[in-house]
C-alpha cells in the first residue's frame, strides 16, 4: 500500500510581478505602501491610477487594495481608466466640500456642482452636468467673488461672527472660502458658494433701500474700513433700490482729495455716457449731492430684474487660470485669448478690448488693470465669453493719493501696431469726452482747468498724428 503524504506549503502571493514588493501577509508593507501613495498626491495633487502605477511601480489590484486599504485619506473621480485620485484637504468650519449653486437670469436656484477641497493646494469642481474640472488655486469663479476692494476690505468688521482676520491680505484659501459659503448670497456674477448662503438668498431679496438711506449707507461703509482708503479706489457700496441693483459710489469730507473725487465722479458718469453715444455697451449711471455728499449710481450689469443674475468672468481670474504670459493689457490679453483653446472670443470682441483700451489711455485712466475689463460667461469647461458693459472708466490720472493731490502729466500715446486701424476713430470720441467734460456742471474751477489743457494734449497728439 502506497502511502501519500500531505507537506505543509507556504504559498506567497507577490504583489509584484517582480517580486519587490511585499506579500499579502506583511501588514507593516501595506501601511508603508499605503503612506507612499499618499505623499505622492499630496505632492502631485489629482494623478490618474496608471500614473500612481508607473510612479509606485504597482499593479492596478495592488493600487486598488491600497486605496482601500487608505479609505476616507484617498478620493477618486471619474471611472474605469479615467479615474483619478487625490488627498482630501479639510477646511474648518467647512469641512472638504462646498455644494455651489447657480441663479439663472429668471431668479431660478439649481445646484451646479461640489467644490472638493484637495491636498496641496487644488481643487475638483464636480458639476452636475457630470464632468469635472481640476483648478491648481482657487478657481476662477472664486476668485471673482472673493471678498476684495474697499468693499472687501469692510467685510471682517461687517461679519465678525466668522472670526476671520481683520486684513483681507492676511487671508488663506480657507478664509475665503468661508466668506464665501457663510455670507456671500450677493456676491458677483451667479453663482452662490455653500448651503449657508444660498440658504440667505432664498430667504427674500434684500432690504430696498431709498436715496434718503445713502448717508447712512455711506457712513457705514466708511466705518467698516480697517483704516483709510487706498488711493485709487473710490468708497463704495451696493444697494436695492425699487428693483435696481447698484452700485453706488460716494464722496464725502472736506479738503482738496474730497473735491477731486467729486469732480472723478462726474468724469466717470460722462465717460459711460460718451461711450454709449459711440454704441459701447455701458451700465446706466446718474450722479447727484445730498448736502455735501456726492453719489454716483450705477447699474449693476450681472444682476436682471429683482432676482436674476447672469454670469461673468474677470480678465484678471481669466489671465489667473489660462494665460500664463504674463499679459498686463486688455489690447494684448485679448490677441492673446484667441488662442487659448480653452476659451472662446469673437475676434470682433477682441478689437473691442483694443478700442477701450485706447479710449483708456486717451481720457487719462491709467487704472486699466486686468480686474477692471470682465466678460458674461456661463462656467464651464469651455468658456464663451462676451465683453460686459465698461466700468471704472475715468481719468484716474488725476486720482488723490489717499488725502493728497499728486498732479501727475496727462500722456496720452500715439498709435501702436494693435491700434493703428481705430486710433483716428478712438480719438475722435475722447476729443468729444474732453470737450464735452469742459462744459459739464459739477466740477471744480480747477480741475475746469485741468480738463482745458487735457482737450489741448490730445488735439496736438492727433494734429502730429494726422
Amino acid at each position: 500500500m502506497r502511502h501519500f503524504y500531505v507537506l505543509p506549503i507556504v504559498i506567497r502571493y507577490n504583489w509584484e510581478s517582480a517580486g519587490k514588493s511585499y506579500s499579502e501577509s506583511d501588514s507593516e508593507g501595506v501601511v508603508e505602501r499605503v503612506d507612499q501613495l499618499l505623499e505622492l498626491l499630496r505632492r502631485r495633487g489629482l494623478l490618474r491610477g496608471d500614473e500612481i502605477q508607473k510612479e509606485l511601480g504597482l499593479s492596478q489590484p495592488t493600487l486598488s487594495r491600497l486605496v482601500r486599504e487608505a479609505g476616507t485619506r484617498v478620493c477618486r473621480f471619474g471611472r474605469s481608466v479615467a479615474t483619478r485620485y487625490a488627498v482630501p484637504r479639510e477646511i474648518v468650519g467647512l469641512g472638504r466640500t462646498a455644494p455651489v449653486f447657480r441663479v439663472d437670469e429668471g431668479g431660478r436656484t439649481n445646484r451646479h456642482g461640489v467644490l472638493h477641497f484637495l491636498a496641496p493646494r487644488r481643487y475638483w469642481l464636480q458639476r452636475e452636468s457630470g464632468d469635472g474640472e481640476l483648478f491648481p488655486g482657487l478657481p476662477p469663479f472664486v476668485e471673482d467673488m472673493r471678498p476684495q476692494g474697499y468693499i472687501g476690505r469692510g467685510f471682517p468688521a461687517l461679519y465678525p461672527e466668522l472670526r476671520l482676520p481683520g486684513r483681507i491680505t492676511d487671508w488663506g484659501d480657507g478664509h475665503q472660502l468661508i466668506a464665501l459659503a457663510m455670507r456671500g448670497e450677493d456676491c458677483v456674477g451667479n453663482l452662490i458658494v455653500g448651503e449657508e448662503s444660498v440658504d440667505r438668498f432664498l430667504a427674500g431679496p434684500p432690504q430696498s433701500r431709498t436715496r434718503a438711506d445713502y448717508p447712512a449707507l455711506a457712513s457705514g461703509a466708511l466705518a467698516g474700513q480697517p483704516g483709510s482708503s487706498a488711493g485709487g479706489e473710490h468708497p463704495k457700496f451696493a444697494a436695492c433700490s425699487e428693483g435696481r441693483h447698484l452700485l453706488v459710489k460716494f464722496a464725502r469730507g472736506d479738503g482738496a482729495a474730497a473735491d477731486r473725487w467729486r469732480d472723478l465722479l462726474v468724469c466717470e458718469h460722462l465717460a459711460l455716457d460718451v461711450l454709449r453715444a459711440a454704441g459701447v455697451a455701458a451700465p446706466r449711471s446718474e450722479w447727484f449731492d445730498v448736502g455735501a455728499d456726492r453719489y454716483l449710481e450705477l447699474d449693476r450689469f450681472d444682476r436682471v430684474g429683482p432676482r436674476g443674475r447672469r454670469g461673468v468672468i474677470s480678465l484678471h481670474a481669466i489671465a489667473c487660470q489660462y494665460l500664463t504670459d504674463g499679459f498686463t493689457s486688455w489690447s494684448r490679453a485679448g490677441r492673446r485669448i484667441l488662442d487659448e483653446p480653452a476659451l472662446r472670443l469673437d475676434p470682433r470682441h477682441a478689437d473691442a478690448m483694443i478700442w477701450l483700451d485706447t479710449f483708456g489711455d486717451l481720457i487719462g485712466n491709467t487704472d486699466r488693470h486686468l480686474g477692471n475689463f470682465s466678460f458674461f460667461a456661463e462656467e464651464a469647461r469651455e468658456l464663451v465669453l462676451a465683453p460686459t458693459p465698461v466700468y471704472d472708466m475715468l481719468p484716474m490720472v488725476f486720482a488723490p493719493a489717499g488725502a493728497n493731490l499728486v498732479e501727475r502729466p496727462f500722456a496720452p500715446q500715439p498709435p501702436n501696431a494693435l491700434n493703428l486701424h481705430l486710433w483716428r476713430e478712438v480719438s475722435g470720441h475722447a476729443t468729444t469726452y474732453w470737450s464735452r467734460l469742459s462744459e459739464v456742471d459739477g466740477l471744480s474751477a480747477g480741475f475746469r482747468r485741468i480738463v482745458t489743457g487735457c482737450r489741448e494734449a490730445l488735439a496736438r497728439l492727433i494734429d502730429a498724428h494726422s
